[in-house]
């Protein structure tokens, strides 16, 4: 008897164990799916059409940008970030190409990472964007870029 209620036990132990796992699963997959729309209705419209009001939803206030351009050094606020968008001349009207494509994103928790790659004007940007879940919204807290030579 004590054997079968072991066993009974167990397994609803590991039923329990599988259920929880699925939904952590597609929790992940919705935030994932979310993350994506972000940047494709967000990130990349509004860097392709210079529209600093979509970017602005995107990036929390005290996001702060790293990296390089061309080998030289890049640190931006927000704010200097978004005026430089504002004060150029948007992919869009240019004319020239605009490609935005999502190489990974990786979600834990409330926390969350995407490799994007930008071509536009005559560069190829690589940036690593991380992200936080703040009142159930995704946003960008950091943003890392470099510019590749191809």
């Amino acid at each position: 008897m004590k054997a079968l209620l072991l066993t009974a036990l167990m397994f609803c132990a590991i039923q329990n164990i599988n259920a929880q796992k699925t939904e952590k699963m597609e929790t992940t997959k919705q935030d994932s799916l979310a993350i994506v729309q972000t940047l494709e209705q967000l990130y990349f419209k509004g860097l392709y059409e210079g529209d600093i009001n979509l970017l602005r939803k995107l990036f929390n206030p005290g996001t702060l940008l790293f990296g390089d351009v061309n080998g030289q050094p890049y640190a931006k606020t927000l704010e200097e970030y978004l005026e430089g968008v504002a004060n150029r001349v948007s992919p869009k009207d240019y004319g020239t190409v605009f490609k935005g494509k999502i190489i990974a994103i990786d979600v834990i928790n409330t926390i969350a990472m995407a490799k994007v790659n930008l071509k536009m004007y005559t560069f190829n940007y690589y940036d690593l964007l991380t992200f936080h879940k703040l009142n159930g919204k995704w946003v960008i807290v950091n943003k890392a870029l470099t510019n590749v030579i191809e």
